[in-house]
């Protein structure tokens, strides 16, 4: 067998070997007996596509441990179902391996067959409540991303004080949190759908105090308020970039539409209340020390 062939056998025996273990750590830990059931399926297909591997190389190779921990990890803090779907990014692009493969090794078209069951037998599975609940979750963190981005921007060029512009940034938030939880509150009931209006309200409240927390934190330690508005930026741009990561993953959509799509709003809405911030301080020579 050409040695190329061969090491793309063993990185595909590798992967197997790996993703039987994650499959089987993640059908432990779930509660759900449908969605157990399915994983403990899947794991052990994985582990028989390992095998019939095996029988090319005549090699037993090890699991990647760290990326075992890695997906489980994942899985714990984001959900199953952002841990699967990121997991079946690489699954697909390991079927191009397969693909490949099959022109030199047969049975890769039938393991290729089964990676494109996995992925419909996970979609079908994928039943979380915070992913029903991920709409909710972003109105909550773009609106205070946005608003309190372009508040704090705002009062920096005003206020001298970091611990004035950190207070004022803390009640405007909790005010938003309550606000943005009611609406999202009063918003389900009226559509009448399948989610529950005061959850709805906590997902977007949580989302909108804790985004807030994050950006009004730079102002609480720091004394000068142009580097506490950088940092502050920093925090935000870091935000945007994960949950949108997110939300790309869980949905299958884009991720760089609508990162900068999301990065253009914020960024022009910062800059007019900068330049209000600017206008104030040295036009109007409104400065509050």
């Amino acid at each position: 067998m050409d040695q190329d062939v061969l090491n793309r056998i063993l990185e595909a025996q590798t992967n197997e070997i790996t993703e039987y273990h994650i499959y089987q750590k993640l059908a432990d830990k779930i509660k759900d007996p449908h969605n157990s059931k399915v994983l403990e399926q899947i794991s052990n297909d994985e582990l028989r596509h390992h095998n019939i591997w095996k029988e090319y190389t005549g090699v037993e190779v090890k699991p990647k441990r760290f990326k075992i921990w890695f997906f489980y990890i994942i899985a714990r803090i984001f959900g199953l179902s952002f841990s699967v779907k990121l997991m079946e990014q690489g699954e697909e692009a390991a079927q191009v391996n397969y693909d490949d493969l099959a022109k030199s090794v047969p049975d890769a078209h039938r393991i290729s067959a089964d990676e494109d069951m996995h992925e419909a037998q996970l979609m079908e599975m994928i039943n979380e409540e915070r992913f029903h609940y991920v709409g909710a979750i972003i109105r909550g963190l773009n609106e205070a991303v946005v608003e309190i981005l372009a508040i704090l921007t705002g009062l920096s060029l005003v206020l001298a004080d970091t611990t004035v512009i950190a207070l004022t940034g803390i009640i405007t938030g909790s005010a938003m949190s309550l606000s943005l939880g009611a609406t999202e509150y009063l918003a389900t009931k009226a559509e009448e759908s399948h989610l529950k209006p005061g959850k709805s309200a906590l997902y977007t409240g949580f989302a909108t105090a804790i985004t807030v927390s994050l950006l009004v934190s730079p102002y609480l330690f720091l004394q000068n308020t142009h580097v506490a508005m950088g940092v502050m930026i920093a925090f935000a741009l870091v935000i945007i970039f994960f949950f949108n990561y997110y939300i790309a993953v869980a949905r299958n959509i884009s991720f760089w539409k609508r990162f900068g799509e999301m990065v253009i709003i914020a960024a022009l809405i910062a800059s007019f209340t900068y330049l209000i911030g600017y206008l104030a301080s040295e036009v109007w020579h409104i400065n509050i020390h």
